[in-house]
């Protein structure tokens, strides 16, 4: 059987050997609390203010803005709740938001914080006009993801900041699925960013905030002091350090990677398209160079995505956090998009690793698989 091929890298990553090997060097070693003053802890402490600056080195930031997490998840809810505890109000966000800040800002909602939600429409993005359409004398907080993580669909980020630094509203981005996807510069009108290092070939279970100096936030977790007070609890160390490493690796490869990450998801769109009919890409403009989000007329999404497996593709519906629910994607469904495309959707996501071989032995198998299902489903061909 040939060699699995793996499409679902807005999921989660493979772990960088790399990064696996440091992480290994630090469980094998390093014993002590960061938090304890002996030396074990003083050694422990060194490797944790090292990996703070090689994040800080790589966004361009201060180190005592960065906030290790365990996530996107907990990284999100840190900012939405813990700014919102500081000044409660009127606050914007999209209806194609990633479920960690969709399902947070419902239930504030329904505690009565008082939110906007913009659509985005077909094209998968909310624009600058629609945000400043919808700020108020009371609004508190805009919330925005900086790439759709299903569809890879892009905000326009510098025009946001914009207005929210016009405004004076403080900015969330949810910049997990830009991560690793093209260079990252924060504009001046941001207030915070979530990452996390599963989705650039780092360990599942740990992630970071970038906090702008001088953003007023209450800690989602107390305990103890540590993360400059910001999160209780002793630190992954082992987590930060892949982190740190995975860090340092798309640092030195990155920007090679970017541009061949494209061409492949191009490759792939039109291979597919010029193979297969009734194809769809879902959202439209700026897109991450890795997303592909496409319909395939008269076909089940859940049933290919099957059958792919079952060939060596893993392929996906959509956001990981979403994916296992057998109903069309929200996100999608949100966009306007009707249910029974929504239902024929697969995201397929590539990472710097991903090979112009696997691609071009992908579109083969999905356009194989295509017309096997559209024969014994008795469809005619489009």
């Amino acid at each position: 059987m040939n060699q699995r091929i793996y499409l679902d890298n807005n999921a989660s990553t493979a772990i960088d050997p790399r990064v696996l090997q440091a992480m290994v060097e630090n469980l094998s070693t390093s014993i002590g609390n960061p938090s304890s003053i002996h030396s074990y802890g003083q050694a422990s402490r060194a490797q944790l203010a090292h990996a703070r600056h090689t994040v800080a080195a790589y966004l361009k930031v201060k180190p005592e803005e960065i906030v290790f997490t365990s996530g996107g998840t907990e990284g999100m809810n840190m900012l939405i709740r813990g700014m919102l505890a500081k000044k409660n109000g009127h606050v914007i966000s999209s209806n194609v938001e990633h479920a960690c800040i969709y399902n947070t800002l419902t239930s504030l909602e329904k505690n009565g914080t008082l939110l906007t939600w913009l659509k985005a429409g077909l094209a998968g993005a909310v624009t600058p006009q629609q945000v400043q359409d919808a700020i108020r004398n009371d609004t508190c907080l805009l919330i925005l993801t900086a790439v759709n993580s299903e569809t890879g669909v892009k905000i326009d980020l510098p025009a946001m900041a914009a207005l929210a630094e016009a405004a004076h509203i403080p900015l969330i981005i949810d910049g997990v699925a830009l991560l690793g996807k093209a260079s990252i510069t924060i504009p001046a009108g941001v207030a915070a960013m979530c990452f996390s290092a599963h989705k650039i070939h780092g360990p599942k279970g740990v992630g970071f905030v970038w906090i702008r100096k001088g953003t007023a936030l209450c800690p989602l977790l107390t305990g103890g002091p540590q993360e400059n007070g910001r999160r209780g609890g002793t630190e992954n160390l082992a987590g930060i350090v892949g982190l740190a490493q995975a860090i340092q690796l798309l640092i030195e490869e990155g920007p090679n990677a970017y541009d061949k990450m494209h061409a492949l998801r191009d490759r792939l769109e039109k291979g597919i398209q010029s193979s297969v009919t009734g194809v769809t890409v879902n959202g439209f403009g700026a897109r991450a160079p890795n997303v592909s989000n496409l319909s395939f007329a008269r076909i089940e999404g859940e049933t290919l995505i099957a059958l792919l497996d079952s060939q060596g593709v893993a392929v996906s519906h959509g956001s990981a956090c979403a994916s296992g629910a057998l109903e069309p994607s929200r996100i999608l469904t949100s966009m306007g998009i009707p249910l029974t495309q929504a239902a024929s959707a697969i995201r397929f996501s590539l990472s710097r690793y991903t090979t112009e071989t696997e691609i071009d032995r992908a579109i083969e198998i999905v356009a194989r698989l295509v017309s096997q299902l559209r024969k014994l489903t008795k469809s005619p061909s489009l």
